[in-house]
């Protein structure tokens, strides 16, 4: 079973790229589940969604406590000392970011990292706005990148039937994205042996 977390602020897309990954995963005829976290407040707040992915039925309902991956849409949330906390060791962090996937190493020890600038793509694309960019399908292109569970034409698919608007423009990022995130370690097999 592969369990990923998406942490973000509440309006970039954060629940929308959980139910995109879940869609696109379940055309792959892989069993999904996809659910939000978040408090009483919504917009700009830091919001948490969880998906996982199996080949077989999924029965465990609960939060997802130990996360094998984690996806950092909102740059400023990379400062929390706790982010990577009850991640698995060796996993990757696909984050939000204008560093090097390098330079990020050093913070978060242990893990794979893969960088995009999710913001300045997202502006380029015109989603959102230059003050409150829509960057969750240019973060699922770069995470599909790093952690290779579906095709990348598959997740295409996903974005566009399933984007709330511009679904050629969220293609094209997300596309863009998957080939321009810089990886600080090579994708490989992605399915945990939990």
């Amino acid at each position: 079973m592969l369990e990923i977390r998406l942490n973000g602020r509440g309006g970039q897309g954060t629940m929308v790229a959980a139910k995109i990954l879940a869609v696109a995963a379940a055309r792959e005829r892989l069993h999904v589940q996809a659910f939000p976290e978040f408090g009483v407040e919504r917009r700009g707040a830091s919001v948490c969604a969880y998906v996982r992915i199996a080949r077989e039925p999924i029965y465990e309902r609960g939060r997802i406590l130990r996360p094998d991956h984690l996806m950092v849409l909102d740059p400023a949330l990379l400062d929390r000392p706790d982010l990577a906390q009850n991640v698995d060791a060796g996993g990757w962090i696909v984050m939000n970011t204008r560093l090097a996937p390098d330079a990020c190493r050093a913070r978060f020890d242990g893990f794979k990292t893969a960088a995009i600038d999710a913001n300045s793509l997202a502006i380029a694309h015109q989603l959102g706005s230059r003050f409150a960019p829509f960057v969750n399908s240019v973060m699922l292109g770069a995470f599909v990148r790093a952690v290779p569970f579906v095709a990348c034409d598959t997740l295409c698919a996903a974005i566009r039937d399933n984007s709330p608007a511009k679904p050629d423009a969220n293609v094209a990022a997300a596309l863009q994205a998957y080939r321009e995130v810089q990886l600080a370690a090579t994708a490989e097999a992605v399915w945990a042996t939990r």
